[in-house]
C-alpha cells in the first residue's frame, strides 16, 4: 500500500473496505482456506468412521473394514501437521502483509496531512490508530477466519454426511441445533452488564494508576503516601468486587449453558437410539453415535458463528477509525508544483491574513506586509497571542494564508513544491527534537551522505564537539529524545544538525528560552555562526537574543505595530521600548 491508498476506503462501508484491503492477498487466502478445510476434516469425518467401526463390531463385519477405517483415521489425523503449517503460513503472510501495509500507509498519510490536522488531532489518538486499530483489524480478521472456517466446514461436512447417510434426521438438526445455539447466545448476552461494570472499574483503576504515578513527587514531598495508598486501595477493592461478580455470573451461565447443551445432546442420543431400536429409517448403532457427535459439533459451530459478531464489529469499527486518517482531505498538496532547486532567501508577505479553522472570525495574522531581503535577520516580538508563531509557520509553509500572498524569491509559495523548498530551510525550536541513536545519526538526519569531517566541523561550530568527544565521539548514543544530554547540549546538537544542512532560510523559535545563562552563552555563539549570511526569522522572549537583528518586528493581535532596529525602537519610546524597559519580550505567538 502506498500512493492512493485512500482510494481503497469507502465511507460507511467497512466490509467492502476490508475486502479491498485484502484484495492483493486473495491467492494466499484461498490456499489457506483449502488447507484449513482439509486439515480440519477429522472433526466431521471421524464421527462417520467411528460409526463404521461400531457397526463392524455390532454387525460382526469382516475385520478388514476395521483396519481400513483405522488407517483412514490415522491418515486424517497425521495430515493435520503439514496442512496446518501451510494454513498458518498463508494466513499469517496475508494478514501480516496487510498489517504492515496499513501501518506504512498511515505513517505516509501522517507525513502528508497538514499541520492544521496535527493541531486538531492529538498524537495519542494517532498513535492508537497506528498501533491498536491496525492490530484490531488484523486480529479480528484472523479470529474470524479461524473460527468462521472451523464453523463453516464443520456445518457443511456434518450436514452433507448426514444428508447422504441418514437424510431423515436433517429436520431434527434444522430445528434443534439453531434453537440450542440461540439459547446459549441469549444467556451470554445477559452477562454484558457485568462485563461493562468490570470494564468501567478497570478503566477507573487505570486512570488512578496514571494519576498516582504522576503525583508521586508531590505525594512524597508532602508525606501523603498513606493517603494515596488508601485511595488506591479503595479503587482496587472496587475492581476486585466487580471481578468477583463477573466471575460468579460467568460461572452460573457457563454451568447452565453446559447443562442445556448436555440435555439437548442426551435428547438427540436417546431419540436416535429409539429410532434405531424401532428399526425405522434403517439407522444402525453407529449412526446413533455419529448423529449425537454431530449434534454437539453443529451446535458449537452455530454458537461460534454467532459469537463472531462482536469480534467482527470491533474490527470493522477499527477499519472506520483508520479510514478517518487515510481519507481526511486536509493534506499538503505538492504534486505537479514547481520544484525549488535553489533559494536566495528573499521572503515577502503581502497583506497576509490567516485564521485557524476553529476560529475563522479571529485572525491570528491580519494584514501583515513584510519584505525580507536575502541574508537579513528579522526578529519577531510581542505578547502571547500576537501571531509570532503563526508567521513562522507561514514562512515554513505549514500554513497557507487565508488571504494575501507569500512569495519566495519572487514566486508565490502556493505554486511551489514545499518539500523541495524545505530542503533549503532549517528550524531550531525551543525544545530540540532528537531521537534515540548516535550523535552522528542525529546530526546527519536527512543528510546521511555526509562524512565525519562535515559532522565534526558542524559540531565544532555549534560548540558541541567538546561534550560529544567526552561522551565517546560520533558513535555515542544520546538516549531516548536525548535523555543523556542537558538542555543546552540538546540545543547545540540541533544547531549542528541545522549547520550541516547549510540552509538559506533559518527559523529560530525560542531557541534559547529554556536555558541557563552559561548554556545560553554557548548556544548564542553557535547561533551567531549559524545565522551568518542566511535569511533568519527569530522569535525570542529574551531581548539579548534579538538585539543584533537587522530589523525587529513588534506584533500585537496579529498586526505589526512597530518595525526598526533595536536602538531606533528604544529611542522611539513605543511598545518595544516598554518591553526593553522590562528586560524581556514575552514569547508564545
Amino acid at each position: 500500500m502506498g500512493d492512493g491508498v485512500q482510494d481503497l476506503y469507502l465511507r460507511d462501508r467497512p466490509v467492502r473496505t476490508l475486502a479491498r484491503l485484502f484484495r492483493g492477498q486473495r491467492g494466499r487466502l484461498v490456499v489457506a482456506a483449502l488447507a484449513f478445510t482439509l486439515k480440519h476434516s477429522p472433526i466431521w469425518v471421524l464421527p462417520l468412521l467411528t460409526a463404521n467401526v461400531i457397526d463392524v463390531v455390532v454387525d460382526h463385519r469382516p475385520l478388514t473394514q476395521l483396519w481400513i477405517n483405522a488407517a483412514v483415521m490415522a491418515v486424517l489425523i497425521l495430515q493435520n501437521l503439514p496442512l496446518h503449517q501451510v494454513y498458518t503460513r498463508m494466513l499469517s503472510r496475508a494478514v501480516r502483509t496487510v498489517e504492515t501495509g496499513l501501518r506504512m500507509s498511515l505513517a505516509q498519510r501522517l507525513q502528508e496531512l497538514s499541520i492544521g490536522f496535527h493541531r486538531r488531532v492529538s498524537a495519542g489518538v494517532l498513535q492508537a490508530k497506528i498501533v491498536r486499530d491496525v492490530e484490531n483489524v488484523v486480529e479480528s480478521t484472523r479470529q474470524a477466519f479461524d473460527s468462521g472456517m472451523a464453523a463453516v466446514t464443520t456445518l457443511a461436512g456434518a450436514i452433507v454426511i448426514t444428508a447422504v447417510r441418514v437424510p431423515q434426521f436433517l429436520p431434527v438438526y434444522l430445528v434443534a441445533v439453531p434453537a440450542g445455539a440461540l439459547l446459549v447466545v441469549a444467556m451470554r448476552r445477559r452477562m454484558s452488564a457485568r462485563n461493562a461494570a468490570f470494564r468501567a472499574e478497570v478503566e477507573h483503576m487505570s486512570a488512578r494508576v496514571s494519576e498516582m504515578t504522576h503525583l508521586i513527587p508531590i505525594t512524597r514531598a508532602h508525606g501523603l503516601e498513606r493517603d494515596e495508598l488508601d485511595r488506591m486501595d479503595a479503587t482496587l477493592v472496587g475492581v476486585r468486587n466487580a471481578g468477583i461478580r463477573l466471575d460468579v455470573t460467568n460461572g452460573w451461565f457457563g454451568s447452565l449453558s453446559w447443562i442445556l447443551m448436555q440435555l439437548l445432546s442426551v435428547a438427540t442420543l436417546v431419540g436416535a437410539a429409539w429410532i434405531a431400536w424401532t428399526g425405522r429409517f434403517g439407522m444402525s448403532a453407529g449412526d446413533v453415535t455419529m448423529l449425537s457427535a454431530y449434534f454437539v459439533a453443529l451446535t458449537g459451530a452455530v454458537t461460534a458463528l454467532m459469537s463472531l459478531t462482536p469480534i467482527i464489529a470491533k474490527g470493522l469499527e477499527s477499519v472506520r477509525s483508520i479510514g478517518e486518517v487515510l481519507t481526511d482531505p486536509d493534506v499538503e498538496r505538492n504534486q505537479g508544483k514547481a520544484l525549488v532547486a535553489e533559494v536566495r532567501g528573499e521572503v515577502e508577505l503581502q497583506d497576509v491574513r490567516f485564521a485557524y479553522d476553529d476560529a475563522p472570525d479571529e485572525a491570528a495574522v491580519d494584514g501583515l506586509s513584510l519584505h525580507v531581503r536575502p541574508g537579513e535577520t528579522i526578529a519577531l516580538v510581542g505578547p502571547s497571542g500576537s501571531g509570532k508563531s503563526t508567521v513562522l509557520n507561514l514562512v515554513i509553509g505549514f500554513l497557507t494564508p487565508t488571504s494575501g500572498r507569500l512569495l519566495l524569491d519572487g514566486r508565490p509559495m502556493t505554486e511551489l513544491d514545499l518539500r523541495s523548498y524545505r530542503r533549503h530551510l532549517a528550524v531550531v525550536p525551543q525544545e530540540s527534537l532528537l531521537f534515540e541513536g548516535s550523535v552522528r545519526d542525529n546530526v546527519t538526519y536527512g543528510s546521511p551522505e555526509l562524512g565525519d569531517r562535515a559532522v565534526t566541523d558542524a559540531l565544532r561550530d555549534a560548540n558541541a564537539l567538546e561534550f560529544v568527544e567526552a561522551m565517546g565521539g560520533l558513535d555515542a548514543v544520546i538516549g531516548e529524545r536525548g535523555a543523556r544530554l542537558s538542555g543546552g547540549q540538546r540545543q547545540r546538537l540541533a544547531i549542528a544538525r541545522a549547520l550541516v544542512r547549510d540552509p538559506r532560510i533559518l527559523v529560530l523559535d525560542e531557541a534559547t528560552s529554556a536555558l541557563d545563562t552559561a548554556s545560553e552563552r554557548l548556544v548564542q555563539e553557535a547561533l551567531a555562526r549559524l545565522m551568518r549570511g542566511r535569511t533568519t526569522f527569530v522569535v525570542a522572549h529574551r531581548l539579548s537574543t534579538i538585539r543584533g537583528a537587522d530589523r525587529i518586528v513588534v506584533m500585537r493581535d496579529g498586526r505589526v505595530v512597530e518595525t526598526g532596529g533595536h536602538d531606533e525602537l528604544v529611542a522611539a519610546g513605543g511598545a518595544y521600548a516598554a518591553l526593553h524597559q522590562l528586560g524581556a519580550a514575552p514569547a508564545a505567538g
